[in-house]
């Protein structure tokens, strides 16, 4: 390794995108189920009250890094192409690179600024209507109007919340897709 692959920002690239894609892949679909599999709900509710602001700052975050690292196209005659957010911005790259990349932040973003908060707040309020009720938001029907329309709530804040990360989750393939064929 010599000391111009440290100051090369290829490898900030590919460490960076690696850590997005591996990040979105085990919380989705490996260390988010099983926490809800084996944990009881309320500290699978306190776990995912942490770990979803760093989770969705990583998605928020990550994808500047992308376009600032953007690699430079290479061929047989050297460098061709624009690196940085010049080659994000390039017309040629608008739906492979940009599009995916926008995606991912703009995704990551509307969970840790918008839905997230509104998330974690009407857990809070459920929590508070569970001690009027004297009952569980999980238990079985029937509950008091107010939680029945807390839980509705939730369930659609949830939902938003899981199709912007399963959208997040498909631009940062599609951008891999991009990002390897720049190395072909």
């Amino acid at each position: 390794m010599s000391f111009s692959s440290l100051v090369s920002p290829g490898p900030y690239h590919i460490i960076s995108y690696g850590t997005l894609l591996g990040t979105t892949f085990f919380h989705s679909f490996v260390g988010g189920i099983i926490a809800f599999q084996v944990l009881p709900r309320p500290q699978f509710s306190a776990l995912m009250t942490k770990i979803f602001p760093v989770y969705f700052s990583i998605q928020t975050a990550i994808p500047v890094v992308l376009a600032l690292t953007y690699p430079a196209a290479t061929s047989a005659f050297g460098s061709s192409g624009a690196a940085g957010i010049a080659g994000v911005l390039d017309p040629d790259n608008r739906w492979s690179v940009l599009a995916p990349i926008a995606t991912i932040f703009f995704t990551g973003l509307a969970n840790l600024a918008v839905i997230g908060p509104a998330t974690t707040k009407c857990m809070k309020e459920r929590k508070n209507q569970e001690t009027k009720d004297g009952k569980k938001s999980y238990d079985a029907p029937p509950h008091s109007q107010e939680m029945t329309a807390l839980n509705k709530r939730f369930s659609q804040l949830h939902g938003i919340s899981s199709l912007l990360n399963l959208g997040n989750f498909i631009a940062t393939v599609v951008y891999g897709f991009a990002l390897a064929s720049r190395l072909d």
